[in-house]
């Protein structure tokens, strides 16, 4: 079920090859915005702010007049606009409208965006939406299709980005994520429930030079029917509500119901070997874990990657998306009725906080599944795909070796880690032993002087039991204890990923 005529006073995308050239000739790039505007009128474009780039934009150049009408939203004089692009295909195809005094507007925000490996993209947006959340929305209808904010290039970066012949972008959006999965993927198939969402992921890919996907209209697995694929990434409409005011960001189920049946059904619609990705929120509800909560969504034969960002209360998480929706500047009798509607429906749900956070599911197929739910609020280094991929290879290397299997295999220290000592100033051993990863995941983990002897000699040389063995005669300790009673602390430095597998 492709849809291809959709939303009907938006631009066209048949001579977008035509304005793409005009805008790179421009310099109308992410590098060529952050020289013209300099580095803090550039961020503060990304926070929409954009004060400090109408002042850095107050000449006559083409880059000036391009960033005026695509992302300041301002009018700017025919023949200023005439001399930056193909003015008569822009205004027959719907991207600039004619204004009053003989000047020239755009009808859709279009922002530079530069790809993992340096290509020039541009993302198409709703005007005045281009960077999501943060008020992005506010004032705008129900079905406003925002561009690219911290949600979206969060899941662009923890997704793995192996060679796929099928890519599912499911909820599109502006289509961010199924441009970054055209660059992998042989077919990229988009849905989402919003029409206009679906024409501007097809703007967003025509503009970007991307090939076209198949888009769908439809909620959930619905438009894709019994299809399956390779790789199935979603930023769904997670925001738990008390109702779906908001087609971006409200799913209209109950509580966390849309991100539990999203997980849920996605096993069916992968390949074996595939990956599930989604951002999502999720309840913390009054008697129960929120880990066992999560675990009960993974569905049969999936092993599952579940990393909790953040906690907000209840109070703090009605009071985010109230701004958001822009509702704080409402009248305050009605911006009361929607704070007390919040609590509402969390009191009924017996939920007093709410998490943020990421889920990856492999289709492995295993009887003896790996689900690993944690909390990890602290910062990382994007993009997490290879770190992601390591992680499950990680599962299936723990999964088939047990304890005897362990001390015979050959391990190696993952570059960047290094070791702290912490202590008090002056003392002669310390109080305890650091191993600190400066890639990926940036874990930290503490181990004792064993620990930290082991790690240190693995170099994929010797194996687990032989490096065990030198260090209880080098420590006056039985060896055969030493073996006992070290290998789930070695478990736990693989899992972690401080040391890696290596074949001898």
């Amino acid at each position: 079920m492709s849809t291809t005529s959709l939303a009907a006073g938006l631009p066209s995308p048949d001579h977008s090859t035509r304005l793409r050239e005009a805008l790179l000739a421009a310099a109308f790039t992410a590098d060529g915005l952050l020289d013209l505007l300099g580095a803090p009128a550039y961020a503060a474009l990304a926070r929409s702010e954009t004060v400090p780039a109408l002042r850095a934009t107050r000449g006559d150049g083409v880059l000036d007049t391009l960033v005026r009408l695509f992302l300041l939203q301002r009018p700017v004089a025919y023949e200023r606009a005439r001399a930056a692009l193909p003015l008569e295909e822009c205004l027959a195809d719907g991207w600039l409208l004619l204004a009053d005094g003989g000047e020239v507007r755009a009808t859709v925000d279009v922002r530079p965006y530069g790809g993992p490996e340096g290509q020039d993209w541009f993302i198409v947006s709703d005007l005045g939406c281009a960077v999501g959340g943060a008020g992005g929305a506010s004032g705008h209808g129900e079905e406003v299709v925002l561009g690219v904010g911290g949600a979206s290039t969060t899941l662009a970066g923890i997704t793995v980005r192996t060679p796929v012949s099928s890519a599912l972008d499911l909820g599109t959006g502006c289509g961010i994520q199924a441009l970054h999965a055209a660059q992998h993927a042989t077919r990229v198939t988009a849905t989402d429930l919003n029409p206009r969402a679906l024409h501007f992921a097809r703007l967003t890919l025509a503009l970007s030079g991307a090939p076209e996907a198949d888009l769908r209209e439809g909620s959930l697995f619905e438009p894709v029917g019994q299809d399956t694929y390779d790789l199935i990434v979603s930023n769904p409409p997670f925001v738990i509500s008390p109702g779906a005011r908001l087609t971006y960001r409200d799913g209209g189920m109950g509580g966390d119901d849309l991100c539990r049946t999203l997980v849920q059904q996605a096993g069916a619609r992968l390949n074996d070997g595939g990956y599930a990705q989604f951002l999502a929120n999720w309840q913390h509800v009054e008697g129960q874990e929120w880990q066992e909560r999560l675990r009960s969504w993974v569905p049969r034969g999936c092993d599952a990657w579940i990393v909790q960002r953040e906690v907000q209360d209840v109070t703090q998480y009605a009071e985010l998306w109230l701004r958001d929706s822009g509702d704080h500047r409402s009248d305050p009798s009605e911006y009361a009725a929607r704070y007390d509607a919040w609590l509402d429906e969390f009191e009924a749900r017996k939920t007093k906080a709410v998490g943020f956070g990421w889920i990856t599911l492999r289709k492995s197929g295993s009887e003896r599944p790996s689900i690993v739910a944690e909390e990890w609020p602290h910062p990382v280094e994007q993009p997490l795909g290879e770190s992601v991929l390591a992680h499950f290879a990680r599962q299936d290397y723990l999964r088939t070796h047990d304890d005897a299997a362990l001390l015979a295999g050959h391990f190696r220290l993952a570059a960047e880690v290094v070791q702290e000592q912490v202590g008090l100033p002056g003392a002669e051993d310390p109080e305890h032993v650091v191993l600190r990863q400066h890639r990926g995941m940036r874990r930290a983990t503490k181990v004792d002087t064993v620990g930290a002897g082991f790690a240190g000699v693995c170099d994929g040389t010797l194996s687990a039991g032989r490096i065990l063995d030198a260090i209880a005669q080098l420590i006056d300790e039985d060896p055969v204890v030493l073996r006992d009673r070290t290998p789930q602390a070695v478990r736990l430095l693989v899992e972690e990923g401080f040391l890696e597998p290596v074949r001898p």
